[in-house]
């Protein structure tokens, strides 16, 4: 798998999917922002080489509506915060406006696109919104490891169309943990199991069966 080291990005335009599905409070205020700091250095590295930065994620279960709850207008303001720049929320992910938006960046630059989620086409992988994704950048990184296991439009069809495509500093981090523990672990091997949503964790739960000496679960799972 290529890193974002590999290429060369310079003053290329970068489209970057990461995980800002981060919890809210009901005045839509971050309590927990450690998602958006762990793609930190990835997004540093490609603004120290002068590529134009387009962000993309998700946030929440829109069910493919536009939903103001589901904006993803704080992550950009906390972003803002973390990289000490101005971080422009392009108002779709998709869609002429959009398009200008990005043709319009400097190098240097970043664009967060609104929630993919708001178009059902995400989440079923069609080749026309992930098209759409494509024709934004240069190169695709992949730096969300939390949905890097999804069929989504954002993770697998957007790089059918295009050429370069390289993992960014956390995905690489996270499989080089989870190669490691997986294929010369230290014994006893222990696996923490938690999350709420059971049923996408099962193949993996089965998968893992073979491989630990013991499993723990936890969280909404361990009540199920």
């Amino acid at each position: 798998m290529k890193n974002i080291r590999d290429l060369d990005i310079k003053g290329k335009k970068l489209l970057i999917r990461v995980d800002f599905n981060v919890p809210l409070d009901e005045q839509l205020n971050i309590t927990d922002d450690i998602r958006i700091r762990g793609v930190l250095p990835t997004l540093n590295y490609a603004l120290d080489e002068n590529a134009k930065v387009i962000i993309c994620s998700h946030l929440g279960r829109p069910k493919g509506e536009r939903k103001p709850q589901f904006s993803l207008a704080p992550a950009a303001k906390r972003l803002s915060r973390l990289l000490n720049k101005e971080v422009v929320l392009a108002p779709d992910c998709i869609g002429p406006e959009t398009k200008a938006i990005v043709e319009a960046m400097q190098p240097g630059s970043v664009v967060l696109l609104e929630n993919l989620r708001f178009h059902a086409e995400e989440q079923q992988n069609d080749d026309g919104f992930a098209s759409q994704l494509a024709s934004l950048c240069d190169i695709y990184i992949n730096d969300a490891f939390a949905v890097a296991h999804r069929a989504h439009a954002s993770v697998v069809g957007v790089t059918q169309f295009v050429e370069q495509c390289a993992a960014g500093f956390l995905l690489q981090k996270e499989m080089d943990y989870f190669h490691r523990s997986v294929s010369n672990p230290m014994r006893p091997l222990v696996a923490i199991v938690g999350g709420a949503k059971v049923s996408s964790k099962l193949g993996a739960l089965d998968n893992l069966m073979d491989r630990v000496d013991k499993m723990i679960i936890g969280g909404a799972m361990a009540n199920t």
